[in-house]
């Protein structure tokens, strides 16, 4: 089976790549990963990682090809996930027509300046999207763990591994992603200052901020296109997952485009 999956730079996260162009201080990625995933990890979790790695050691396999055909509806439903948390992110209810699931703010009537351009509401949005993301490929990824765990006894190590893996690192996974709308606070302040510096003598009024063109329509932008990044971060576990059941002589060997 061909995999349907995107091809995948490891080099580099395309979300940290997006917050570089996006901030007005490029951030600095470089840092070795097994370094900095051995300094994440206590002596709990390598010893559950240590028995996720060879609990199955010696298991014989199940009938090849029999992970191939799961694979299928979990490739349909990973595109199903990717595409609606997608139209949750660029649908915004406001700079486009379509209706928001999750809308993105704007001034309320009568509101000052000063307090419209108080940033707590888009770091608000903000959040609301990660729970949305989190709600949805946590339970693909654990219903893809699942249909590992049947396929063979190479999968069900891949899956205990996976979960292993997925708990551990949850706080510290909390932790980073949360410090992003925080990070596009200073994009926020960017857009906005520049803004007013244009509007010289006139007075500047919230209403006109949601018109096309308008600082905060760019801003909005920004913040989608950083939303987008991180969502292709969040799918790569779940799509490697999938992509292992193609390969049903060793899974824990995927091949890295």
């Amino acid at each position: 089976m061909t995999s349907r999956l995107p091809r995948t730079t490891f080099n580099r996260s395309g979300l940290v790549r997006i917050l570089s162009e996006t901030l007005p201080e490029p951030l600095d990625p470089k840092y070795d990963f097994g370094e900095r995933l051995g300094q994440w990890l206590d002596f709990s979790d390598a010893l559950a990682l240590f028995s996720a790695l060879n609990s199955r050691a010696g298991a014989p396999s199940t009938v090849p090809g029999k992970s191939d055909s799961a694979a299928r509806p979990l490739y349909d439903q990973l595109s199903r996930v990717r595409q609606n948390l997608t139209e949750s992110i660029i649908h915004d209810g406001v700079f486009s027509s379509e209706a928001a699931r999750i809308r993105f703010p704007v001034p309320l009537p009568q509101a000052t300046a000063e307090s419209a351009a108080d940033y707590a509401h888009y770091h608000r949005y903000y959040l609301a999207h990660q729970r949305d993301m989190s709600a949805s490929i946590g339970a693909l990824r654990a219903g893809t763990r699942k249909v590992l765990a049947e396929a063979s006894s190479a999968h069900q190590q891949l899956a205990d591994l996976d979960g292993t893996l997925e708990k551990a690192l949850a706080v510290r996974e909390r932790n980073l992603l949360g410090v992003i709308p925080m990070l596009l606070a200073r994009r926020f302040a960017e857009r906005y200052q520049a803004h007013r510096d244009a509007l010289a003598e006139s007075g500047d009024d919230p209403a006109d901020w949601t018109k096309p063109g308008s600082w905060l329509e760019a801003f909005c932008r920004d913040a989608q296109a950083v939303l987008l990044a991180e969502l292709d971060l969040r799918l790569k576990p779940v799509a490697g997952l999938i992509a292992a059941l193609s390969n049903d002589s060793n899974p824990l060997q995927v091949t890295k485009q």
